[in-house]
């Protein structure tokens, strides 16, 4: 057993030995963020991360375009034919409904180093590191998905959102044994990864106590073989993204991590949002 540990930030091993994180309710009814007047209520967890507004971003490089509101891939239809264009896009099921996040935004950079040094760490963790934190979400996400290709989803209870696992229980029985497969992550294939946004939540439902959570979404590109490239020595392009030949081996994965902060309250990030999918699905051949 393993754990990750920056002060109060901690990554506790996700396997079957480690106990269970602490799970959250949050009442929609009269939650606030830092940044927006828009309540929290959303399906899977407090509507979160919805404290700042969309962003304008570089688009990923080839076919696939990044929509503006929140740098989404999108399909490109170049040929007149749309049936037969549509028959070369190869879709896959998705893990959860959530926004495709691919590249990072400036604004929203800029604004998470203003949350990470000007609030939580004088507010609500002295000790925080955004360094390690991400460290520690590349450990959380080789757990999860290597759990999500085994089928094994009872094995994330506790370390991820009790609603965000009945949708990923759903999406699993979609996929065949293949694009199970493809979920599986190894951290060390992680060849480039950002937190897209940082987020503050205050919920006032309780008179007695005003509840507080930190919720950052996090995208990480990964290559597949990468840590095996590295291991016999072989040179990794650095434009690996845009080349023919990996295409295949890239994927993107947004996790959506969440810690309660509230005075008096010790708990662990847990993960709300889990999504995998591969640009190339939206490039026509």
């Amino acid at each position: 057993m393993f754990v990750v540990q920056s002060g109060a930030v901690k990554f506790k091993q996700f396997s079957r030995s480690f106990s269970s994180f602490s799970r959250f309710a949050i009442s929609c009814s009269r939650s606030t963020a830092v940044g927006t007047t828009s309540p929290l209520c959303g399906k899977h967890s407090p509507r979160t991360l919805a404290a700042w507004p969309p962003s304008t971003v570089s688009a990923f490089g080839g076919s696939p375009m990044v929509n503006n509101n929140h740098n989404i891939v999108q399909m490109r239809w170049n040929s007149t034919d749309e049936q037969s264009s549509r028959q070369r896009i190869r879709k896959r099921p998705m893990l959860m409904d959530f926004p495709q996040l691919v590249w990072p935004s400036v604004i929203k950079t800029i604004r998470n180093w203003i949350m990470v040094h000007f609030i939580i760490r004088p507010y609500f963790d002295r000790e925080f590191s955004l360094p390690e934190f991400i460290q520690g979400t590349k450990q959380a996400l080789q757990v999860v998905s290597s759990s999500l290709a085994g089928g094994e989803v009872k094995q994330l209870e506790g370390l991820v959102d009790r609603a965000a696992l009945a949708d990923l229980k759903q999406s699993l029985a979609k996929m065949s044994v293949a694009e199970r497969y493809d979920i599986q992550v190894e951290k060390e294939d992680v060849y480039f990864s950002f937190p897209y946004q940082v987020g503050v939540m205050f919920d006032e439902s309780n008179d007695d106590s005003q509840k507080r959570f930190v919720e950052i979404t996090m995208v990480f590109h990964v290559l597949r073989g990468l840590k095996g490239m590295i291991e016999r020595g072989e040179t990794v392009p650095l434009n690996v993204g845009v080349l023919p030949e990996f295409r295949d081996k890239i994927s993107i994965c947004n996790y959506r991590f969440i810690k309660e902060f509230t005075k008096g309250v010790d708990s662990d990030w847990t993960v709300n949002v889990v999504n995998h999918f591969k640009p190339s699905d939206y490039v026509e051949e």
